[in-house]
């Protein structure tokens, strides 16, 4: 237990600090306003009885707090409980853009996404951690009927503390922070960031609302243009997210349901 919760404090800590940096470069380029993400999500969790299990959830985000909507995700997957802390799951959604000053012109970019994703988690008291390492496969459609492709990996160390019991389950008070890297085979290799904070209340066995921050900033290639060296560009913006996350109980189930740790899935 010691040296479980020595790992667990060093890989938090690492997750703070890898948070600091991308949010220190966000001065450098124009402000953005704050946006908000909206998530709603279903869950069916897999278990020791029935490991199959699955998701299917839909978000929205607006450019500024609460107005000027621009851009949805519709998703869902096809999970398999390994065992208690180790998960697999196939996934794919459908993720449109438009452009909020123009909306009837339809979406700038459709864009179609296959993943494969396994999720580890570690106990250590209080402390929970889950670590998610993705693949994606993407295909664009633009609005002037061009097309393209790309390739992407993905790691999110997720970091959970329950506050008014030991556990995540009913009646559970609980905090959240989480740093994503996005790679790009292609290049930039390091393609976007994304660091999470916030707070989150377990109503029941199958209800759990959260609220927090998220910092989202995508880095983009040095380029020459027009004889001129252009310096890599970094686009940053803060976003409020409300998350609604309802979990579906096992009709047959004879076990208890094990603890569940309410990650976001995108």
């Amino acid at each position: 237990m010691r040296y479980s919760l020595l790992f667990a404090a060093g890989s938090l800590s690492g997750l703070l600090a890898a948070a600091l940096p991308g949010r220190a470069q966000t001065p450098a380029n124009p402000t953005q306003p704050w946006g908000s993400w909206f998530i709603g999500t279903l869950q069916l969790p897999g278990s020791e009885e029935h490991r199959w299990g699955g998701f299917f959830e839909f978000q929205a985000r607006t450019n500024a707090v609460f107005r000027q909507y621009f851009y949805n995700e519709l998703k869902g997957g096809l999970s398999y409980d390994i065992n208690k802390n180790f998960v697999v799951l196939l996934g794919g959604g459908r993720y449109a853009t438009r452009d909020y000053q123009n909306w009837d012109a339809g979406p700038l970019n459709v864009e179609k996404r296959l993943w494969g994703q396994l999720t580890l988690t570690q106990y250590a008291s209080r402390l929970k951690l889950e670590h998610r390492y993705r693949v994606e496969q993407r295909w664009f459609s633009y609005r002037d009927d061009s097309t393209g492709q790309r390739n992407r990996l993905r790691y999110r160390l997720n970091a959970f503390l329950p506050l008014n019991h030991s556990t995540l389950g009913p009646k559970t008070v609980f905090l959240s922070v989480y740093d994503e890297i996005f790679l790009n085979p292609r290049g930039p290799v390091f393609e976007r960031n994304r660091v999470y904070a916030g707070a989150g209340y377990q109503l029941t066995k199958a209800l759990t609302l959260q609220a927090g921050w998220v910092l989202q900033a995508n880095y983009n290639l040095p380029t020459i243009k027009q004889g001129q060296f252009v310096p890599q560009n970094t686009s940053a913006k803060n976003n409020v997210v409300l998350a609604l996350s309802y979990r579906l109980a096992r009709r047959n189930a004879t076990a208890p349901a094990p603890e569940r740790l309410p990650s976001q899935q995108d």
